[in-house]
């Protein structure tokens, strides 16, 4: 849960939540918790957790109200908390359910090939931890 420890800033009346900021700046507000209370490496998985990760050019191309740098995952640690954050909602009637593949992949295409891409290879590396079965939307 610590990854998304930003959400406390953000404005998603949704999910109960009417901070200053848009929901889209969770992560790199729960950088900057993380940076001030010493904890540098959980501090970059906060920020780098949002879809499959965000870069330049996806935050340029999306208007996105986020500073220009790379926020893809590193690392393995990174990536897997990237892939599980990807199957559950924050809603609180949704808290328990966990959400199909195909759920998942239609929400990525939105976003184009590429994320559909890193999220195959993700399926692929990780998706036999995930128990698909009997899966509630």
């Amino acid at each position: 849960m610590l990854h998304d420890i930003g959400i406390c800033k953000v404005h998603a009346p949704d999910i109960g939540l009417y901070g200053g900021y848009p929901y889209i700046m969770h992560g790199i507000l729960g950088r900057e918790i993380l940076e001030q209370e010493g904890y540098p490496q959980h501090a970059l998985v906060c920020e780098r957790h949002i879809g499959v990760g965000l870069t330049e050019a996806d935050i340029i191309g999306q208007g996105l109200p986020l500073p220009l740098r790379d926020m893809t995952p590193q690392n393995t640690s990174e990536e897997i908390v990237c892939f599980a954050d990807l199957f559950y909602s924050k809603k609180p009637d949704k808290l328990d359910r966990m959400k199909s593949v195909e759920s998942v992949r239609r929400k990525l295409a939105v976003f184009g090939e590429k994320n559909l891409q890193i999220f195959d290879s993700w399926l692929v590396r990780f998706g036999r931890v995930f128990s698909f079965d009997g899966i509630q939307e």
